[in-house]
């Protein structure tokens, strides 16, 4: 794969990790802290992020940036006001 496709793939994959995870943050935002669907808010898209990462074949040393864009995705979704 050249450089371009990788990179394309990486930036799809982050995109698509940030979005699915603004539903759950705005959720996740109307909740009690702690709470048992306040724990499942934040857990609910990992197996589906990690399913998109293995299907694309990306090394290991990308998962920081998964995390980093979930967390922002989590973060700004909370913060919306629908």
């Amino acid at each position: 794969m050249d450089f371009n496709a990788k990179l394309a793939l990486i930036a799809g994959l982050l995109s698509l990790t940030f979005m699915l995870n603004m539903p759950f943050g705005y959720f996740r935002g109307k909740t009690k802290r702690y709470s048992f669907k306040w724990f499942l808010y934040i857990h609910i898209p990992i197996p589906f992020i990690f399913f998109a990462r293995s299907m694309s074949h990306l090394d290991i040393r990308y998962i920081p940036l998964f995390v980093f864009a979930a967390i922002i995705g989590q973060v700004w979704g909370g913060k919306l006001e629908i």
